[in-house]
């Protein structure tokens, strides 16, 4: 429950985070897109970048905001060296930048991760993780 809280708080503060991105040469690394589908309209999809020490920990590496447009989303990740990574991201349907959830702790808004696992409980390293090289990747995540 404190972890999904905590999970949104920290993309919301990683939004402008870009820790990977280097202003003087743009190509540096690769490019991860997401395509989320979207069950509903409006609102915005947050997502962030994470690697094994900031996944669930601490802000991300990269956060990225798309507006939802037709039950459709679309994010993508620039320079991003190869490694091991993770995405965590939700629908924030009602766009106030935070994940809302029920008083019993229960997420309000729909969210996913990297290799679409769905655990009861926050999100785990171990089943989200995915490899980056050289080459773009795309990947679709659903909520």
């Amino acid at each position: 429950m404190k972890t999904l809280i905590l999970t949104a708080a920290i993309l919301l503060s990683g939004l402008s985070m870009s820790a990977q991105s280097n202003e003087s040469n743009n190509n540096i690394g690769t490019t991860i897109t997401v395509n989320v589908p979207v069950p509903g309209y409006g609102g915005s999809l947050i997502a962030g970048l994470y690697n094994e020490d900031t996944f669930m920990k601490a802000a991300p590496l990269q956060g990225k905001v798309s507006d939802v447009n037709e039950g459709y989303a679309s994010v993508t990740f620039t320079n991003v060296l190869p490694g091991t990574y993770a995405i965590s991201l939700f629908h924030d349907k009602n766009d106030n930048k935070v994940m809302d959830f029920e008083p019993n702790g229960m997420p309000k808004e729909l969210f996913g991760v990297s290799n679409n696992v769905k655990n009861y409980g926050p999100p785990q390293w171990s089943d989200a993780k995915f490899e980056v090289g050289s080459t773009p990747v795309e990947m679709e995540i659903r909520l």
